[in-house]
């Protein structure tokens, strides 16, 4: 699948400390340590619908980690899935009497303008889980063989599912207890009461076709990847077990993620499947969660369609710690295209006070678990500076600009 189109990273004289993040795994804020390639897998869409602000959060956040990668020097192997053969596109193709497909490009294409218009840093693998089938079949192969996966005992629809005790550490990744587990199974896109199954909560990893949905073949016959076994299938196959970030939503935690792992740990020797498990907090809109099914969103393309500048919704949305639920509203929106015009202003002057000290907080607040916040201040900061009492450094405007560039992706002339 085409991702969309890169954009020059500017490149900043010095360093700044490891990069340091909140592990949901372990609890804890704890360093980030790649080799020299850095390897990221980031949860993507389903396609049935335009990019709303939760979303956009979400993947800023994760670009946020790939430049500060890229300025410490390392190469940044980053693969992003996008989830176009799945019920909530068929549900949305269905009631707007469209075909699927065609449902799923439109939008795909869209979230690509919406990224590049965000000048989020493009994966370097774009995968879909139509393009994926063949290696999903392979891995329930996998998963049956070894004993970690069952077909349910229903001959019209024979769907396979992965054992929840297949791996001994399953539910280290969310820490939920299992009445936590079975509420948010249920709640988010699991089948607890799917006759045949062994326990409530096994995932389905391959469901067995069904009139008018899509199908492949396969040798248990044919079907459709499940939603978990479609992301572990691409990362390993892409950046292997043990890569350094995975990342989405908090919405994701369980099942998805823990899923993801889960099917991935039965059959890789990796004691884990992603080192850190990095997840990101809601957005809400007048006090609640941005969702489709609450009808609330504000979508990224509507905006720009409105005339707002990419940059203040980018500024706006990291204005708040990537993993708190915040609100997005009028006021977020005024106060970053207030602060886009403070920067603007302060990068066209000739000289200023010198940058150095400023690029190097900025590094040390994005290394601390991305603290946006203290980052957008330390940058406020030396342009009010810059405006009220000037400097004589010719070149301080034009670095500091480079810097805001390349690590917080906003670009001020």
């Amino acid at each position: 699948m085409q991702s969309w189109s890169d954009t020059v990273v500017p490149t900043v004289p010095g360093s700044g400390p490891p990069l340091r993040l909140y592990d949901t795994a372990d609890r804890q804020v704890r360093p980030v340590t790649p080799g020299k390639t850095a390897t990221m897998y980031v949860c993507g869409i389903t396609p049935y619908d335009a990019t709303h602000l939760g979303h956009a959060a979400t993947y800023l956040t994760f670009d946020l980690v790939n430049r500060l990668w890229l300025d410490a020097g390392h190469d940044v192997h980053y693969v992003q899935n996008v989830t176009d053969v799945d019920d909530p596109l068929f549900e949305r193709a269905e009631r707007d009497g469209e075909d699927w497909m065609v449902l799923g490009m439109r939008e795909t294409a869209l979230f690509r303008e919406d990224m590049e218009a965000l000048r989020v840093l493009p994966p370097r693998d774009y995968i879909g889980a139509v393009e994926s089938v063949n290696e999903v079949v392979e891995f329930v192969e996998k998963l049956l063989a070894s004993g970690a996966a069952y077909v349910v005992d229903d001959a019209e629809f024979p769907d396979v599912y992965h054992r929840a005790d297949a791996t001994e550490q399953f539910g280290y990744e969310s820490g939920y207890d299992r009445e936590t587990m079975d509420r948010y199974f249920a709640e988010r896109g699991g089948d607890p009461d799917r006759p045949g199954k062994r326990d409530s909560l096994d995932a389905l990893v391959w469901k067995a076709v069904r009139p008018g949905e899509p199908s492949w073949p396969s040798p248990f016959g044919p079907g459709r990847p499940g939603w978990h076994i479609e992301c572990a299938a691409i990362a390993l196959n892409r950046i292997g077990a043990g890569f350094d970030v995975q990342g989405g939503g908090s919405d994701l935690i369980f099942p998805h993620h823990e899923f993801s792992a889960a099917h991935a740990e039965a059959i890789v020797p990796e004691r884990r499947f992603a080192r850190h498990y990095v997840h990101t907090g809601m957005i809400s809109l007048d006090g609640e969660k941005m969702s489709k099914s609450k009808g609330n969103l504000v979508f990224v393309s509507k905006l720009r369609c409105q005339q707002v500048d990419p940059r203040a919704i980018r500024l706006g949305l990291l204005s708040g710690h990537y993993r708190q639920d915040r609100p997005w509203t009028a006021e977020v929106l005024q106060e970053a295209q207030e602060r886009l015009a403070l920067w603007r202003d302060a990068a066209r002057l000739p000289s200023g006070p010198s940058a150095d000290d400023t690029i190097a907080r900025l590094r040390q607040h994005l290394a601390d678990d991305l603290d946006t916040p203290k980052a957008l201040d330390a940058v406020d900061g030396w342009a009010r500076s810059a405006l009220g009492y000037g400097g004589s450094d010719k070149s301080a405007p034009a670095a500091l600009a480079d810097a805001v560039d390349a690590l917080l992706g906003v670009r001020p002339l």
